[in-house]
């Protein structure tokens, strides 16, 4: 099975934010302004996307599942508790399988 690149796990919303970034050279200010939000508010989203794709990058995290829920928590869709529950559950279930 082919490896997927890191931009295969952005989602569209990601990848228009990474565009609009790069065509406002960077600036977060200029970013708030085109979203109509605060700076805060950008940086948050850019840390956000920081955090993916360093998870997606990363050579440690062989399962695409794991990838995926650590992408979602990455992302603020839910909380640490949440992750260490269905990570613990997902490789009891991979360690029942064997």
């Amino acid at each position: 099975m082919e490896e997927r690149k890191w931009t295969d796990w952005l989602s569209e919303d990601d990848m228009a934010f990474l565009k609009r970034f790069v065509l406002s050279s960077g600036s977060l200010k200029e970013l708030a302004r085109v979203y109509n939000v605060s700076y805060p508010t950008v940086r948050l989203r850019l840390d956000r996307l920081i955090e993916k794709v360093k998870i997606v990058d990363s050579t440690t995290i062989t399962s695409d599942f794991e990838r995926l829920l650590r992408t979602l928590f990455a992302e603020g869709k839910f909380d640490i508790n949440t992750l260490t529950i269905v990570l613990a559950a997902q490789r009891k279930a991979m360690e029942e399988k064997k």
